[in-house]
């Protein structure tokens, strides 16, 4: 009987393994996604503003 129960056992883990590397792929083809129309949304944004819109702020620095 542990023979059958340790085999079920592995057959579930073997398919949740499985199951679980599925969604991964799914979730890093989602914020790859999200990440290219993020980047369009800004890279349209730089253009109409002239980029001026969000980025990060030049440090000046004094030449004294």
């Amino acid at each position: 009987m542990g023979a059958v129960a340790s085999c079920f056992n592995s057959v579930v883990n073997a398919i949740t393994s499985c199951f679980m590397a599925i969604v991964n792929g799914i979730v890093t083809v989602i914020k790859a996604i999200i990440s290219g129309i993020v980047a369009l949304f800004s890279a349209i944004a730089n253009v109409l503003t002239c980029g001026k819109a969000g980025g990060r702020k030049r440090a000046t620095t004094s030449h004294v």
